[in-house]
């Protein structure tokens, strides 16, 4: 079901994400560490995140959906980039092979959030850090509206239901380094997390 709604999106995903998200998900992305290393992308998307990525180190870019990540390949410019298809939920890597992870706008997509980063967990190397963008409730929220468009919301392309503070519980080699409130009175949230 995400990968063929993922597939019809393609075309006009850019326009509805880029423009809304693209401030924010530069600011992420200067979480990334100085020191060169392996990066991994998980849900890159079409790129949108690639041209903001500083030169430095090797990334990984995985996706579902092929449509998405052919769609990606323009944007790579210089950086060193290797595009893979698969599954966020059974990451085709071994244990600790990234110095971080990037994640944004996928844990409120996916079917099992929680499974997903519990996958970004094991892959990152001790000391790594995951930096996350995404829409998320915060535990016993109300947001009415948010629950009401759920339903609706998820069987075209995001939840609007996903409690971050269950994800991270259920990921327990992961600690909070950081947590912002930015976009939409605190429907996104800004969220740094590092493996232990």
């Amino acid at each position: 079901m995400l990968k063929h709604s993922y597939r019809l999106l393609t075309p006009i995903y850019d326009l509805a994400v880029d423009r809304a998200t693209r401030s924010l998900r530069q600011h992420s992305l200067t979480g990334l560490p100085a020191m060169p290393g392996t990066i991994l992308l998980a849900g890159v998307g079409t790129g949108l995140d690639l041209p903001y990525l500083p030169p430095q180190h090797r990334y990984v870019g995985i996706d579902l959906t092929g449509a998405m990540l052919r769609r990606s390949l323009p944007r790579v410019g210089r950086l060193d980039f290797r595009p893979v298809q698969g599954d966020v939920h059974h990451l085709p890597f071994a244990d600790a092979s990234f110095d971080a992870v990037v994640a944004h706008l996928i844990l409120a997509v996916v079917p099992q959030p929680a499974l997903c980063l519990a996958e970004i967990s094991r892959v990152l190397k001790p000391g790594g850090e995951a930096l996350i963008l995404d829409k998320f409730l915060r535990r016993n929220q109300k947001a009415p509206l948010r629950r009401l468009l759920n339903p609706l919301a998820r069987r075209i392309a995001t939840r609007f239901d996903v409690v971050f503070e269950d994800l991270l519980d259920a990921s327990p080699g992961l600690a909070l380094r950081d947590d912002r409130p930015v976009l939409a009175g605190g429907w996104f949230r800004r969220i740094r997390l590092v493996r232990r």
